[in-house]
């Protein structure tokens, strides 16, 4: 089970930070993954950061396989490091898996065309920020870190502004 802290501050964007989740190994990381995946909404934009091998990309094809098993599908879902956006049909809706890391500029980002796809799809933008001024300002920032006391341990800090968002953690 993820344990809850009760640290509340505000973010840099201005909204309360919600407490964090710590994750006692990658299962955990996923059940929030998939949690996070039944209530998604177009338009809904997750930003996970964090260092090389933190659990964004585990959290990520969690999410995006829960997503898919909704409408009865299964794909794997490699990590779009290479190709930099993978795109996947669940449904009516687009989910757009984007690694940022090896971009330079936030100009680099514009080619791709991920700004097109945050109004109408579900965007899960690794490395975001390399988005520069273009990540959209209700995102849901997840900031991923290891946990050294405990191996596969991470600490997932959350920052949003949805009451949707916020009652999904706090039942996940």
């Amino acid at each position: 089970m993820t344990a809850i802290t009760s640290r509340t501050e505000e973010s840099e964007h201005g909204c309360p930070l919600q407490p964090a989740r710590t994750c006692r190994n990658q299962s955990e990381t996923e059940r929030i993954a998939e949690a996070l995946a039944e209530i998604a909404e177009p338009g809904d934009c997750y930003l996970l950061s964090g260092p090389i091998g933190a659990g964004k990309s585990v959290f990520a094809r969690s999410f995006i396989q829960a997503r898919l098993r909704q409408f009865g599908l299964y794909e794997e879902v490699p990590s779009p490091t290479y190709t930099l956006v993978q795109i996947y049909q669940a449904g009516p809706v687009q989910i757009w898996h984007s690694d940022l890391f090896r971009l330079n500029s936030p100009a680099e980002v514009t080619e791709l065309a991920l700004q097109d796809a945050f109004p109408h799809a579900i965007s899960l933008v690794e490395w975001p920020d390399r988005l520069g001024g273009l990540a959209p300002r209700d995102a849901v920032r997840i900031a991923f870190e290891h946990i050294d006391a405990a191996p596969g341990g991470r600490l997932l800090r959350f920052k949003h502004s949805s009451g949707r968002i916020g009652d999904c953690l706090r039942h996940a």
